[in-house]
Protein backbone atom coordinates (compact mmCIF):
# COMPACT_ATOMS: atom_id res chain seq x y z
CA UNK A 1 0.00 0.00 0.00
CA UNK A 2 0.81 3.75 -0.53
CA UNK A 3 1.10 5.45 2.92
CA UNK A 4 0.86 9.21 2.89
CA UNK A 5 2.03 10.76 6.32
CA UNK A 6 0.55 14.26 6.88
CA UNK A 7 1.77 17.20 9.36
CA UNK A 8 3.19 20.35 9.34
CA UNK A 9 5.85 19.74 10.83
CA UNK A 10 7.69 16.59 9.86
CA UNK A 11 11.77 16.55 10.10
CA UNK A 12 12.16 13.71 12.43
CA UNK A 13 15.05 12.20 10.43
CA UNK A 14 17.50 15.14 11.23
CA UNK A 15 17.54 16.25 15.07
CA UNK A 16 18.26 19.95 14.09
CA UNK A 17 14.89 20.14 12.52
CA UNK A 18 12.99 18.40 15.23
CA UNK A 19 10.36 20.65 17.07
CA UNK A 20 8.26 18.16 18.57
CA UNK A 21 7.54 14.69 19.48
CA UNK A 22 4.88 14.53 16.51
CA UNK A 23 7.88 14.78 13.45
CA UNK A 24 9.78 11.93 15.50
CA UNK A 25 6.56 9.48 15.78
CA UNK A 26 6.38 10.20 12.15
CA UNK A 27 10.18 9.06 11.42
CA UNK A 28 9.73 6.19 13.23
CA UNK A 29 6.57 4.93 11.74
CA UNK A 30 7.19 5.91 7.82
CA UNK A 31 10.55 3.57 8.30
CA UNK A 32 8.99 0.77 9.75
CA UNK A 33 6.29 0.74 6.90
CA UNK A 34 8.78 1.30 4.47
CA UNK A 35 10.68 -2.31 6.07
CA UNK A 36 7.34 -3.71 5.62
CA UNK A 37 7.42 -3.33 1.66
CA UNK A 38 4.97 -0.07 1.34
CA UNK A 39 5.15 2.91 -0.52
CA UNK A 40 5.61 5.76 2.07
CA UNK A 41 5.73 9.55 1.43
CA UNK A 42 5.43 12.53 3.54
CA UNK A 43 3.97 15.82 3.14
CA UNK A 44 5.15 18.94 5.15
CA UNK A 45 6.10 22.03 5.80
CA UNK A 46 9.14 23.37 4.63
CA UNK A 47 8.99 25.40 7.29
CA UNK A 48 12.19 28.00 6.07
CA UNK A 49 14.62 24.88 6.15
CA UNK A 50 14.76 24.63 1.94
CA UNK A 51 18.24 26.25 2.40
CA UNK A 52 19.23 23.86 5.02
CA UNK A 53 18.13 21.12 3.45
CA UNK A 54 19.71 21.57 0.20
CA UNK A 55 23.07 22.29 2.01
CA UNK A 56 22.78 18.77 4.18
CA UNK A 57 20.73 16.56 1.56
CA UNK A 58 19.93 15.76 -2.43
CA UNK A 59 16.96 18.04 -2.22
CA UNK A 60 15.36 18.58 -5.49
CA UNK A 61 12.96 21.00 -6.67
CA UNK A 62 9.87 19.46 -8.20
CA UNK A 63 7.68 20.82 -11.64
CA UNK A 64 4.77 21.52 -9.00
CA UNK A 65 3.17 25.12 -8.56
CA UNK A 66 0.19 25.92 -6.54
CA UNK A 67 -1.30 29.53 -6.92
CA UNK A 68 -4.44 30.39 -5.17
CA UNK A 69 -6.03 33.23 -2.92
CA UNK A 70 -6.88 32.20 0.18
CA UNK A 71 -10.21 34.07 1.67
CA UNK A 72 -9.81 34.37 5.27
CA UNK A 73 -13.03 35.46 7.04
CA UNK A 74 -12.17 37.47 11.06
CA UNK A 75 -13.80 37.39 13.57
CA UNK A 76 -14.10 40.89 14.72
CA UNK A 77 -14.50 40.33 18.64
CA UNK A 78 -10.78 38.99 18.15
CA UNK A 79 -9.17 40.65 14.74
CA UNK A 80 -10.52 44.18 15.95
CA UNK A 81 -7.57 45.69 13.80
CA UNK A 82 -8.05 43.71 10.75
CA UNK A 83 -11.31 43.98 8.23
CA UNK A 84 -13.66 41.43 8.15
CA UNK A 85 -12.32 39.21 5.70
CA UNK A 86 -8.54 39.26 4.50
CA UNK A 87 -7.53 37.43 0.78
CA UNK A 88 -4.11 36.52 0.82
CA UNK A 89 -2.42 35.63 -2.19
CA UNK A 90 0.27 32.60 -2.18
CA UNK A 91 2.41 30.97 -4.72
CA UNK A 92 3.59 27.54 -3.42
CA UNK A 93 6.27 24.99 -4.69
CA UNK A 94 6.93 21.51 -3.29
CA UNK A 95 10.51 19.78 -3.07
CA UNK A 96 11.25 16.09 -3.30
CA UNK A 97 13.63 14.40 -0.43
CA UNK A 98 14.36 10.89 -0.31
CA UNK A 99 15.50 9.46 3.00
CA UNK A 100 16.31 5.69 3.91
CA UNK A 101 13.30 4.92 0.91
CA UNK A 102 11.09 7.54 2.50
CA UNK A 103 10.13 10.33 0.04
CA UNK A 104 9.40 13.65 1.62
CA UNK A 105 8.09 16.59 0.00
CA UNK A 106 8.38 19.96 1.37
CA UNK A 107 5.44 22.56 0.84
CA UNK A 108 7.23 26.33 0.21
CA UNK A 109 5.61 29.51 0.56
CA UNK A 110 5.78 32.64 2.72
CA UNK A 111 3.26 31.42 5.44
CA UNK A 112 4.56 27.68 5.10
CA UNK A 113 8.61 28.91 5.54
CA UNK A 114 7.17 31.30 8.61
CA UNK A 115 8.65 30.47 12.20
CA UNK A 116 11.34 28.42 11.11
CA UNK A 117 12.59 28.08 15.12
CA UNK A 118 9.34 26.69 16.51
CA UNK A 119 7.14 25.50 12.80
CA UNK A 120 3.85 26.91 14.59
CA UNK A 121 2.74 29.89 15.48
CA UNK A 122 2.75 31.33 19.02
CA UNK A 123 -0.31 31.48 20.22
CA UNK A 124 0.03 35.34 21.43
CA UNK A 125 0.18 36.12 17.59
CA UNK A 126 -3.92 35.21 18.06
CA UNK A 127 -6.03 38.16 16.91
CA UNK A 128 -2.62 40.11 15.98
CA UNK A 129 -0.39 38.47 13.19
CA UNK A 130 -2.06 36.55 10.25
CA UNK A 131 0.94 33.85 10.41
CA UNK A 132 -1.53 32.60 13.17
CA UNK A 133 -3.21 30.61 10.36
CA UNK A 134 -0.66 28.85 9.00
CA UNK A 135 -2.00 25.87 9.84
CA UNK A 136 -4.79 26.34 7.52
CA UNK A 137 -2.34 27.41 4.87
CA UNK A 138 -0.95 24.11 5.66
CA UNK A 139 -3.88 21.84 5.29
CA UNK A 140 -4.93 23.56 1.65
CA UNK A 141 -1.79 23.26 0.19
CA UNK A 142 -1.54 19.67 1.49
CA UNK A 143 -4.68 18.77 0.37
CA UNK A 144 -3.88 20.15 -3.23
CA UNK A 145 -0.37 18.26 -3.49
CA UNK A 146 -1.71 14.95 -2.66
CA UNK A 147 -4.90 15.84 -4.82
CA UNK A 148 -1.91 16.54 -7.94
CA UNK A 149 0.70 14.69 -7.15
CA UNK A 150 -1.30 11.20 -6.23
CA UNK A 151 -4.53 11.87 -8.33
CA UNK A 152 -4.40 8.20 -9.56
CA UNK A 153 -2.97 6.39 -6.81
CA UNK A 154 -4.79 4.56 -3.70
CA UNK A 155 -3.30 5.97 -0.41
CA UNK A 156 -4.19 5.77 3.14
CA UNK A 157 -3.60 8.98 4.10
CA UNK A 158 -2.49 9.29 8.23
CA UNK A 159 -2.53 12.96 8.86
CA UNK A 160 -2.33 14.16 12.50
CA UNK A 161 -3.70 16.03 15.14
CA UNK A 162 -7.33 17.14 14.53
CA UNK A 163 -6.12 20.86 14.82
CA UNK A 164 -3.91 20.78 11.87
CA UNK A 165 -6.10 18.10 9.89
CA UNK A 166 -9.50 18.66 10.26
CA UNK A 167 -9.77 20.28 6.52
CA UNK A 168 -8.46 16.42 5.10
CA UNK A 169 -11.06 14.16 5.88
CA UNK A 170 -13.71 16.43 4.57
CA UNK A 171 -11.74 17.23 1.27
CA UNK A 172 -11.23 13.21 0.59
CA UNK A 173 -14.15 11.72 1.63
CA UNK A 174 -15.10 11.37 -1.91
CA UNK A 175 -12.02 10.17 -3.35
CA UNK A 176 -12.58 6.42 -2.97
CA UNK A 177 -8.64 5.81 -3.95
CA UNK A 178 -8.08 7.62 -0.76
CA UNK A 179 -8.77 6.40 2.80
CA UNK A 180 -8.41 8.63 5.68
CA UNK A 181 -6.94 7.60 8.78
CA UNK A 182 -6.78 10.75 11.78
CA UNK A 183 -4.59 10.36 14.52
CA UNK A 184 -5.28 11.97 18.00
CA UNK A 185 -1.84 13.02 19.12
CA UNK A 186 -2.28 14.95 22.11
CA UNK A 187 -5.50 15.87 24.34
CA UNK A 188 -6.51 19.30 23.32
CA UNK A 189 -9.83 20.03 24.22
CA UNK A 190 -11.93 17.82 22.43
CA UNK A 191 -14.83 21.01 21.47
CA UNK A 192 -11.95 23.21 20.58
CA UNK A 193 -13.34 25.08 17.89
CA UNK A 194 -13.20 27.38 14.64
CA UNK A 195 -15.11 30.68 13.89
CA UNK A 196 -17.84 28.88 11.16
CA UNK A 197 -17.67 31.96 8.46
CA UNK A 198 -14.14 30.97 8.31
CA UNK A 199 -14.51 27.35 7.63
CA UNK A 200 -17.42 27.66 5.42
CA UNK A 201 -15.45 30.14 3.09
CA UNK A 202 -12.46 27.41 3.21
CA UNK A 203 -14.66 24.51 2.62
CA UNK A 204 -16.17 26.72 -0.50
CA UNK A 205 -12.37 27.16 -1.77
CA UNK A 206 -12.02 23.40 -1.65
CA UNK A 207 -15.06 22.62 -3.61
CA UNK A 208 -16.85 20.75 -0.38
CA UNK A 209 -20.16 21.35 0.34
CA UNK A 210 -21.49 19.70 4.06
CA UNK A 211 -24.03 20.43 6.32
CA UNK A 212 -22.17 22.45 9.41
CA UNK A 213 -25.78 22.49 11.50
CA UNK A 214 -25.27 19.16 12.90
CA UNK A 215 -22.08 19.67 14.68
CA UNK A 216 -23.05 22.91 16.45
CA UNK A 217 -23.97 23.32 20.14
CA UNK A 218 -26.82 24.46 21.35
CA UNK A 219 -26.33 24.65 24.84
CA UNK A 220 -28.87 26.19 27.23
CA UNK A 221 -27.46 29.45 28.32
CA UNK A 222 -29.66 30.04 31.13
CA UNK A 223 -29.10 26.68 32.58
CA UNK A 224 -27.27 26.87 36.21
CA UNK A 225 -24.97 23.92 35.48
CA UNK A 226 -23.98 25.81 31.60
CA UNK A 227 -23.20 29.22 33.52
CA UNK A 228 -21.01 27.29 36.26
CA UNK A 229 -19.11 24.84 33.88
CA UNK A 230 -18.22 27.94 31.87
CA UNK A 231 -16.78 29.94 34.88
CA UNK A 232 -14.87 27.21 36.28
CA UNK A 233 -13.69 24.21 33.52
CA UNK A 234 -11.58 26.95 31.51
CA UNK A 235 -8.73 26.44 33.80
CA UNK A 236 -8.73 22.76 33.79
CA UNK A 237 -7.49 23.26 30.44
CA UNK A 238 -10.24 20.38 29.77
CA UNK A 239 -12.54 22.93 28.58
CA UNK A 240 -12.66 26.42 26.44
CA UNK A 241 -15.59 28.88 26.02
CA UNK A 242 -16.84 29.65 22.86
CA UNK A 243 -19.77 31.88 21.03
CA UNK A 244 -21.69 28.68 20.01
CA UNK A 245 -23.66 30.01 17.43
CA UNK A 246 -20.39 31.08 15.52
CA UNK A 247 -18.13 28.82 16.38
CA UNK A 248 -18.03 24.91 15.34
CA UNK A 249 -16.52 21.73 16.82
CA UNK A 250 -14.31 20.13 14.44
CA UNK A 251 -13.40 17.03 16.19
CA UNK A 252 -16.85 16.22 15.72
CA UNK A 253 -15.74 16.66 11.69
CA UNK A 254 -12.84 14.78 11.63
CA UNK A 255 -15.00 11.58 13.62
CA UNK A 256 -18.17 12.02 11.04
CA UNK A 257 -15.78 11.90 7.72
CA UNK A 258 -12.76 9.83 9.04
CA UNK A 259 -12.34 6.27 8.07
CA UNK A 260 -10.55 5.47 11.25
CA UNK A 261 -9.44 7.33 14.16
CA UNK A 262 -5.91 6.50 15.64
CA UNK A 263 -5.02 6.98 19.49
CA UNK A 264 -1.89 6.39 21.13
CA UNK A 265 -2.50 4.43 23.90
CA UNK A 266 -5.50 2.37 25.61
CA UNK A 267 -5.06 4.74 28.42
CA UNK A 268 -5.36 7.72 25.67
CA UNK A 269 -8.54 6.04 23.78
CA UNK A 270 -10.46 5.61 27.18
CA UNK A 271 -10.17 9.06 28.46
CA UNK A 272 -10.56 10.76 25.22
CA UNK A 273 -14.10 8.84 24.93
CA UNK A 274 -14.90 9.43 28.34
CA UNK A 275 -13.19 12.31 30.54
CA UNK A 276 -13.85 10.13 33.63
CA UNK A 277 -13.20 11.58 36.96
CA UNK A 278 -12.39 14.36 35.66
CA UNK A 279 -14.10 17.75 36.25
CA UNK A 280 -15.23 17.89 32.84
CA UNK A 281 -16.64 14.48 32.67
CA UNK A 282 -20.56 15.37 33.22
CA UNK A 283 -20.78 18.47 30.74
CA UNK A 284 -18.88 16.28 28.58
CA UNK A 285 -22.09 14.35 27.78
CA UNK A 286 -24.23 17.99 26.95
CA UNK A 287 -22.27 19.01 24.11
CA UNK A 288 -22.58 17.70 20.64
CA UNK A 289 -19.21 16.03 20.15
CA UNK A 290 -20.21 13.48 22.99
CA UNK A 291 -22.45 12.14 20.61
CA UNK A 292 -20.21 11.67 17.87
CA UNK A 293 -17.62 9.96 19.59
CA UNK A 294 -20.16 7.63 20.65
CA UNK A 295 -21.47 7.36 16.72
CA UNK A 296 -18.23 6.58 15.59
CA UNK A 297 -16.61 4.81 18.19
CA UNK A 298 -16.15 1.71 15.30
CA UNK A 299 -13.91 3.76 13.58
CA UNK A 300 -11.64 4.28 17.11
CA UNK A 301 -8.54 1.99 17.03
CA UNK A 302 -4.58 2.14 19.00
CA UNK A 303 -2.34 2.05 17.43
CA UNK A 304 0.35 3.35 19.76
CA UNK A 305 3.42 4.67 19.79
CA UNK A 306 7.00 3.41 20.66
CA UNK A 307 10.47 3.69 21.73
CA UNK A 308 12.85 3.91 18.68
CA UNK A 309 15.16 1.67 17.25
CA UNK A 310 18.31 4.13 17.75
CA UNK A 311 17.79 3.62 22.06
CA UNK A 312 16.25 -0.22 21.52
CA UNK A 313 19.53 -0.83 19.69
CA UNK A 314 21.85 0.47 22.21
CA UNK A 315 22.92 -1.15 25.30
CA UNK A 316 22.84 0.99 28.89
CA UNK A 317 26.53 2.51 29.75
CA UNK A 318 27.12 3.62 33.15
CA UNK A 319 30.85 3.30 32.48
CA UNK A 320 31.02 7.45 31.65
CA UNK A 321 28.57 8.57 34.68
CA UNK A 322 31.04 10.19 36.32
CA UNK A 323 32.76 11.64 33.42
CA UNK A 324 28.96 12.95 31.92
CA UNK A 325 28.21 14.38 35.13
CA UNK A 326 31.42 16.11 35.84
CA UNK A 327 30.85 17.86 32.27
CA UNK A 328 27.16 19.36 33.27
CA UNK A 329 29.20 20.63 36.50
CA UNK A 330 27.41 17.88 39.09
CA UNK A 331 28.45 15.88 41.31
CA UNK A 332 28.63 12.10 40.51
CA UNK A 333 28.04 10.90 44.40
CA UNK A 334 24.59 11.61 44.03
CA UNK A 335 21.53 10.04 43.02
CA UNK A 336 20.37 12.22 39.47
CA UNK A 337 17.00 12.44 38.14
CA UNK A 338 16.61 13.44 34.25
CA UNK A 339 13.23 15.40 33.15
CA UNK A 340 13.13 15.58 28.80
CA UNK A 341 10.24 17.32 27.59
CA UNK A 342 9.53 20.59 25.32
CA UNK A 343 9.59 23.48 27.03
CA UNK A 344 5.59 23.55 28.24
CA UNK A 345 5.34 24.81 31.86
CA UNK A 346 1.43 23.90 32.49
CA UNK A 347 1.34 20.51 30.21
CA UNK A 348 4.49 18.79 31.11
CA UNK A 349 4.36 20.28 34.89
CA UNK A 350 7.55 21.70 34.79
CA UNK A 351 6.66 24.56 36.79
CA UNK A 352 5.94 22.31 39.64
CA UNK A 353 9.29 20.38 38.58
CA UNK A 354 11.27 23.14 39.22
CA UNK A 355 9.37 24.59 42.61
CA UNK A 356 10.01 21.02 43.86
CA UNK A 357 13.55 20.72 43.16
CA UNK A 358 14.14 24.20 44.68
CA UNK A 359 12.43 23.08 47.98
CA UNK A 360 13.89 19.84 48.26
CA UNK A 361 17.01 21.18 47.47
CA UNK A 362 16.69 24.50 49.84
CA UNK A 363 15.66 22.01 52.74
CA UNK A 364 19.25 20.44 52.13
CA UNK A 365 18.65 16.83 50.18
CA UNK A 366 20.85 16.25 47.69
CA UNK A 367 20.66 15.03 44.60
CA UNK A 368 21.09 16.18 40.91
CA UNK A 369 18.91 17.23 38.34
CA UNK A 370 19.27 17.34 34.78
CA UNK A 371 16.30 18.91 33.54
CA UNK A 372 15.70 19.12 29.58
CA UNK A 373 12.77 22.10 28.28
CA UNK A 374 13.51 22.06 24.39
CA UNK A 375 12.69 25.31 23.13
CA UNK A 376 14.78 27.22 20.13
CA UNK A 377 14.27 30.63 21.38
CA UNK A 378 14.95 28.97 25.11
CA UNK A 379 13.45 29.23 28.46
CA UNK A 380 11.71 32.69 28.94
CA UNK A 381 10.79 31.86 32.40
CA UNK A 382 13.02 33.40 34.71
CA UNK A 383 12.59 31.27 37.67
CA UNK A 384 13.97 28.27 35.99
CA UNK A 385 17.35 29.97 35.68
CA UNK A 386 17.45 31.47 38.94
CA UNK A 387 16.72 27.98 40.36
CA UNK A 388 19.59 26.67 38.07
CA UNK A 389 21.89 29.57 39.65
CA UNK A 390 20.97 28.81 43.15
CA UNK A 391 22.21 25.67 42.76
CA UNK A 392 24.62 25.78 40.41
CA UNK A 393 26.41 22.53 41.12
CA UNK A 394 22.81 20.24 41.58
CA UNK A 395 20.63 21.19 38.43
CA UNK A 396 21.61 21.55 34.91
CA UNK A 397 19.70 22.89 32.68
CA UNK A 398 19.38 23.13 28.67
CA UNK A 399 16.88 23.33 25.73
CA UNK A 400 19.11 23.08 22.77
CA UNK A 401 18.80 20.09 20.16
CA UNK A 402 20.75 17.64 20.95
CA UNK A 403 22.03 14.59 18.98
CA UNK A 404 20.43 11.61 20.55
CA UNK A 405 24.26 10.25 21.46
CA UNK A 406 24.10 13.31 24.19
CA UNK A 407 20.83 12.21 25.03
CA UNK A 408 21.82 8.48 25.77
CA UNK A 409 24.67 9.79 27.81
CA UNK A 410 22.37 12.12 30.26
CA UNK A 411 19.86 9.25 30.50
CA UNK A 412 23.00 6.66 31.22
CA UNK A 413 24.24 9.19 33.65
CA UNK A 414 20.95 9.36 35.47
CA UNK A 415 18.74 6.86 37.83
CA UNK A 416 15.23 7.95 37.87
CA UNK A 417 13.11 10.16 35.34
CA UNK A 418 10.48 12.94 36.31
CA UNK A 419 7.50 13.05 33.97
CA UNK A 420 5.14 15.06 36.21
CA UNK A 421 2.88 16.22 33.27
CA UNK A 422 -1.03 17.77 33.94
CA UNK A 423 -4.46 17.80 32.40
CA UNK A 424 -4.23 14.76 31.10
CA UNK A 425 -2.59 16.11 27.88
CA UNK A 426 0.44 13.49 27.33
CA UNK A 427 -0.87 9.92 25.43
CA UNK A 428 2.34 8.33 25.31
CA UNK A 429 5.42 9.81 25.84
CA UNK A 430 8.14 8.38 24.53
CA UNK A 431 10.69 10.25 26.07
CA UNK A 432 9.54 8.15 29.74
CA UNK A 433 10.22 5.11 27.32
CA UNK A 434 13.36 5.88 26.57
CA UNK A 435 14.63 6.74 29.25
CA UNK A 436 13.51 3.28 31.36
CA UNK A 437 14.68 1.75 28.38
CA UNK A 438 17.94 2.50 30.11
CA UNK A 439 16.62 1.23 32.92
CA UNK A 440 15.69 4.70 35.00
CA UNK A 441 12.79 3.86 37.43
CA UNK A 442 10.30 6.25 36.87
CA UNK A 443 8.02 9.21 39.08
CA UNK A 444 5.46 10.29 36.88
CA UNK A 445 1.75 11.44 37.24
CA UNK A 446 -1.41 8.84 36.79
CA UNK A 447 -2.57 9.55 34.25
CA UNK A 448 -4.70 7.17 31.63
CA UNK A 449 -2.29 8.01 28.35
CA UNK A 450 0.86 7.38 30.55
CA UNK A 451 -0.51 4.33 32.55
CA UNK A 452 0.76 1.54 30.43
CA UNK A 453 4.36 2.36 31.56
CA UNK A 454 3.23 0.78 35.08
CA UNK A 455 4.26 3.50 37.61
CA UNK A 456 0.97 3.80 39.35
CA UNK A 457 1.33 -0.03 39.83
CA UNK A 458 2.41 -0.31 43.87
CA UNK A 459 6.23 -0.72 44.64
CA UNK A 460 5.65 -4.07 45.55
CA UNK A 461 3.22 -4.94 42.83
CA UNK A 462 5.40 -8.09 40.07
CA UNK A 463 5.15 -5.61 37.01
CA UNK A 464 5.61 -2.36 38.91
CA UNK A 465 8.55 0.25 37.60
CA UNK A 466 7.98 3.23 39.51
CA UNK A 467 6.10 6.31 41.78
CA UNK A 468 2.71 7.94 41.20
CA UNK A 469 2.09 11.56 41.07
CA UNK A 470 -1.22 12.73 41.44
CA UNK A 471 -3.73 13.89 38.20
CA UNK A 472 -3.41 17.48 38.31
CA UNK A 473 -6.42 20.18 36.11
CA UNK A 474 -4.62 23.28 37.99
CA UNK A 475 -2.09 25.56 37.02
CA UNK A 476 0.62 26.21 39.82
CA UNK A 477 -0.39 23.18 41.69
CA UNK A 478 0.95 23.24 45.27
CA UNK A 479 0.04 19.68 45.73
CA UNK A 480 1.83 18.53 43.07
CA UNK A 481 4.88 20.48 44.03
CA UNK A 482 5.16 18.55 47.52
CA UNK A 483 4.00 15.41 45.87
CA UNK A 484 7.02 15.46 43.74
CA UNK A 485 9.03 16.49 46.70
CA UNK A 486 8.12 13.64 48.22
CA UNK A 487 8.19 11.21 45.73
CA UNK A 488 12.03 12.42 44.99
CA UNK A 489 12.66 11.96 49.06
CA UNK A 490 11.01 8.17 48.68
CA UNK A 491 13.33 7.47 45.09
CA UNK A 492 16.48 8.34 47.11
CA UNK A 493 15.25 6.04 50.27
CA UNK A 494 14.33 3.09 47.86
CA UNK A 495 17.76 3.02 46.21
CA UNK A 496 19.81 3.47 48.98
CA UNK A 497 17.70 1.38 51.79
CA UNK A 498 16.00 -1.01 49.64
CA UNK A 499 18.40 -1.77 46.05
CA UNK A 500 17.14 -5.21 45.49
CA UNK A 501 14.01 -3.56 45.50
CA UNK A 502 15.25 -0.52 42.81
CA UNK A 503 17.26 -3.12 40.54
CA UNK A 504 13.47 -5.20 40.38
CA UNK A 505 11.96 -1.66 39.14
CA UNK A 506 14.84 -0.66 36.85
CA UNK A 507 14.61 -3.95 35.21
CA UNK A 508 11.10 -4.12 34.95
CA UNK A 509 11.33 -0.45 33.53
CA UNK A 510 13.73 -2.17 30.62
CA UNK A 511 11.53 -4.74 29.94
CA UNK A 512 8.53 -3.06 29.25
CA UNK A 513 10.17 -0.15 26.65
CA UNK A 514 11.46 -3.08 25.09
CA UNK A 515 7.44 -4.19 24.68
CA UNK A 516 6.65 -1.15 23.13
CA UNK A 517 8.71 -0.46 19.43
CA UNK A 518 8.01 0.73 16.71
CA UNK A 519 7.62 -2.64 14.72
CA UNK A 520 4.76 -2.69 17.58
CA UNK A 521 2.87 0.41 16.21
CA UNK A 522 3.49 -0.62 12.83
CA UNK A 523 1.80 -3.73 13.17
CA UNK A 524 -1.20 -2.33 15.09
CA UNK A 525 -1.67 0.50 12.25
CA UNK A 526 -0.92 -2.23 9.44
CA UNK A 527 -3.70 -3.61 10.32
CA UNK A 528 -6.39 -1.66 11.56
CA UNK A 529 -5.45 -0.16 7.53
CA UNK A 530 -6.32 -3.30 5.76
CA UNK A 531 -9.53 -3.32 7.78
CA UNK A 532 -10.98 -0.26 5.58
Amino acid sequence: MHIVECFIEAGGFDYNLIRGGISVYIWNLARKFKQHGHKVSVVTAANGQIPYLKSKYHLKELNYKHQYVLPLVLDQAIWKNHPAQVDISLSTKAFQVEIDGVEFYFLSNEYLDMYPASCFPPYESKGKELGFFKPIVYQVDAIEFIKQYFKNEKCYLHAHEPYYQYLFPLAFRDDNLKAMISTVQSNMPINKKIYRPKLEKILSLLGISVDLDQYMDKLDEQDPEVIKMRKTLPITHLFYNYDDKKYINFYSLMLDHSDKIDFLSEGHLEFYTSFANTPFEFFFKKLKVSHFVEKKREKLFVGWCGTSDEWLSKAPDKSGRKKTLDALGLKDNLPTFYHNARFAINHKGQYELMQAIDRFLSAGGEANFIVRCLCSKGIEFPYFHEVKNKFPHNVYLEWETKAVETLMRHVSASDFCIFPSKFEMDTFLIAQGEAMFFGLVPIATNQKGMQHWNHHLPIEHLEATGFALKRSFEENDQQLVAEIVDRIRDAIALKQDAAETYVKLSNNSKELAKKYSWEHAAQAHLDAFRSI
